[in-house]
């Protein structure tokens, strides 16, 4: 069960940007062996990730033991409560890592290309790159981006650029949300912790999910009434989804910033109202995007 637990199944859930490419390519609905097909591959996709990022996930908590020895919820992590050993911890990580590696090789060679590259950027992050202010966030960003990616990648179609440049500005939000939540969390001992929240202020932190949440909003606007989305979609209506993603980053930015949530991951999980937005954003988009296969 330890084992399980540092490997963090619950943060699985930041993997759904693989499936991001079977609904806006187009890949569920045709040929039943053809859908059966790309959702096969976008669920191994998806493993193959959870994978690559339990490698990481260990290997950061490895890295970060004595540090998260002074937060009061990551404190309670088997690495840093020395109920798993390092050693074990990193035969793990190296399990999981190579396990990611050949499975996406299975799967498609490109594929295996993109998760070697996460997980050298994600080790690049835990061992330097998670100490610099503001690129911190960047390379989560384009963690994230990867992710979406590997799901274009994996299903065959090609790789939009805007599915890249939306992915990005949503998940730069999500990574200064993280930071926002932290500070409000540990206060004063923020810095031990981490070392580049010294440069970050709540002020700071407001402002930049005030710029990265309408980043986000105006990207989406874009593709949305872009002329390759008509083309591909023979409809703009995308844009009529528009109330459902103001609501969800509306909803999270004021919870973050309340300090109502520890992380975001758990706001995901746990709130419904966010929840339930994000659902019918989904079910509106694979309406629009699939109107006339389903008949309206």
């Amino acid at each position: 069960m330890r084992f399980l637990q540092i490997m963090r199944p619950l943060h699985w859930i930041k993997n759904v940007f693989v499936f991001a490419a079977l609904i806006f390519g187009k890949k569920l609905f045709g040929a039943p062996n053809e859908v059966l097909l790309a959702v096969a591959r976008a669920v191994g996709g998806f493993f193959c990730f959870c994978l690559a990022a339990s490698a990481i996930y260990i290997f950061n908590d490895i890295i970060d033991r004595r540090t998260d020895k002074l937060h009061p919820e990551k404190s309670k992590r088997p690495i840093a409560a020395g109920t798993v050993s390092i050693v074990a911890a990193a035969v793990l990580s190296i399990a999981c890592a190579v396990a990611a590696i050949t499975c996406s090789y299975a799967l498609l060679d490109r594929f295996a290309v993109v998760i070697l590259a996460y997980i050298v950027l994600m080790v690049l992050y835990s061992l330097s790159l998670k100490h610099l202010m503001i690129l911190d966030c960047v390379v989560i960003s384009i963690g994230f981006s990867l992710r979406a990616m590997a799901g274009a990648i994996v299903v065959d179609v090609d790789i939009s650029p805007w599915l890249v440049i939306c992915t990005f500005a949503l998940c730069l939000f999500l990574a200064f949300s993280k930071r926002r939540s932290e500070i409000a969390q540990l206060q004063e001992n923020s810095e031990l912790f981490r070392k580049t929240l010294g440069g970050y202020t709540p002020e700071l932190l407001a402002h930049m999910l005030d710029v990265t949440s309408g980043l986000a909003v105006v990207c989406f606007l874009l593709y949305a009434m872009d002329d390759r989305t008509f083309l591909l979609f023979g409809t703009n209506n995308l844009v009529y989804t528009t109330p459902f993603v103001l609501y969800c980053i509306f909803r999270f930015s004021a919870l973050i910033q309340q300090g109502k949530f520890s992380d975001p991951v758990d706001l995901i999980l746990k709130d419904l109202p966010f929840q339930i937005g994000f659902v019918l954003w989904v079910a509106a988009c694979i309406v629009i995007i699939y109107g006339n296969k389903l008949g309206f």
